[in-house]
């Protein structure tokens, strides 16, 4: 217990060094609750050096600066089950989604006192997809448009997918556009403060299909990992596009900065859109649905455990949905969104575009370690992490240059590491150390 607390602690304190270092801090537990699905997961898998872009042309958004898509995240597998009864008021304007209309579809734990109504949701008519932990806390159910509008009373939906496991792949949901998650990729609370670090998963983004989205009879106007596009994609998907004809933006694109972009040269003017082009280049973002007006829209968290929105304007002192478009906010996002380019080889064989290496590391295991590690797809294994003389490094390709930075970033040793896998670390002094090499960046104790 004594070495998982002290490890817990290098991991806080090297935060500053790693972000320093380009590398992200992980954890030595990864809560599936908060951060779902395997390491493998399209919503985990970070953009690799086999990626092939392609300009995606994104045109600017005339009616509103910025937007949101709220996916309703349930994590309370204990909660009272709820009854869910068959409404068909859609996204009619003219109907009520509190009203019942059919039979009961369902039954989840969800908590009374989280409503979703008219009065408390986002917009006139939210796509409103809800993902639930069943009390199994493994099963996720998925239902949309999801509404519960008395506290006390029952909640009303109308379709429903196939379930999925917290531990799986997790692709697939009820994403109406795409048929994609309604967990994964989802902007979570507690991400994108001043004080969380760089985002470690891939992003969700809503585009406005008439001008953003191709189709054609062969594509039907989506790719992979997406299992649909819209009913109506083939009259309005490009209807109103005026930039050059991209065929590969469609629907379930993984749109990303390109890696040879210097982020820094977008100038851009507030602290959340910097750490949110950071995660656009290592992950990118899936397209998942249409915004159906000349909008851009990046999809976050809402649920018992908080509201995403409520907490950015808090954490940053402005709203993440800008009217205008000339607030700094949506200047931001409008250099973001028109440098987005498709990476046009991600496919199932090759996630995020495949390649010998990751532009971040993958996601930890759901396990605690006695390790703290930055990239489990190295597969470093260094023994002991409280050390005396020597640290042995095994599993590890030869002709590694290894670094030992001390916690204030300061380089203190190289070694080439050849048949010998040993490092001297005896004229260290006592204290914590980072070993890192070119992909992975390991925490030890010098004592």
């Amino acid at each position: 217990m004594k070495v998982k607390i002290i490890l817990k602690f290098i991991a806080l304190c090297s935060l500053n060094f790693a972000l320093s270092q380009g590398y992200y801090p992980s954890p030595i537990d990864r809560d599936p609750l908060k951060w779902p699905f395997s390491d493998t997961s399209i919503w985990n898998t970070p953009i690799g050096s086999g990626a092939v872009y392609v300009n995606a042309h994104i045109e600017s958004a005339t009616a509103y600066g910025m937007t949101i898509d709220e996916d309703y995240i349930v994590m309370t597998p204990d909660a009272p089950m709820m009854n869910v009864y068959y409404s068909n008021a859609g996204w009619s304007t003219s109907r009520s989604r509190c009203d019942i209309t059919g039979a009961k579809l369902i039954s989840l734990p969800i908590p009374q006192d989280f409503i979703v109504s008219p009065t408390t949701w986002a917009g006139t008519t939210p796509n409103s997809g809800i993902a639930v932990l069943m009390p199994d806390k493994r099963t996720i159910h998925q239902n949309q448009p999801f509404a519960h509008c008395t506290e006390g009373g029952d909640a009303t939906s109308q379709y429903i997918v196939a379930d999925q496991d917290i531990y799986g792949a997790g692709i697939t949901g009820i994403h109406g556009g795409s048929g994609l998650s309604a967990i994964g990729g989802t902007l979570r609370v507690g991400e994108l403060t001043p004080t969380s670090g760089p985002i470690r998963h891939a992003l969700k983004i809503n585009l406005y299909g008439k001008k953003n989205l191709f189709y054609d009879a062969t594509t039907r106007g989506f790719r992979w990992p997406a299992t649909k596009s819209d009913s109506y994609a083939s009259s309005n998907y490009y209807s109103l596009r005026t930039n050059p004809i991209v065929n590969a933006c469609r629907m379930g694109a993984l749109l990303a900065l390109p890696a040879t972009l210097n982020i820094t040269s977008l100038a851009l003017e507030t602290e959340p859109a910097k750490i949110l082009a950071k995660a656009f280049q290592d992950y990118g973002a899936y397209v998942v649905d249409d915004t159906a007006w000349d909008v851009y829209a990046i999809l976050i968290e809402w649920g018992p455990d908080g509201r995403f929105k409520t907490d950015f304007q808090t954490n940053w002192g402005f709203s993440m949905s800008q009217s205008s478009k000339t607030h700094p906010w949506s200047r931001d996002m409008d250099k973001i969104f028109m440098n987005l380019h498709v990476v046009d080889n991600n496919t199932a064989t090759s996630i995020g575009g495949g390649g010998s290496t990751r532009r971040a590391p993958m996601a930890p295991a759901f396990k605690t370690t006695e390790m703290v590690t930055l990239s489990k797809s190295s597969s470093i294994n260094v023994m002991p992490t409280i050390v005396n003389d020597f640290i042995t490094i095994k599993e590890l390709e030869p002709n590694i240059e290894i670094k030992i930075y001390d916690i204030t970033g300061s380089l203190i040793l190289t070694k080439q590491l050849n048949s010998d896998k040993s490092i001297n670390v005896s004229m260290l002094k006592n204290g914590i150390y980072c070993l890192q090499t070119n992909t992975t960046i390991v925490k030890f104790i010098k004592k």
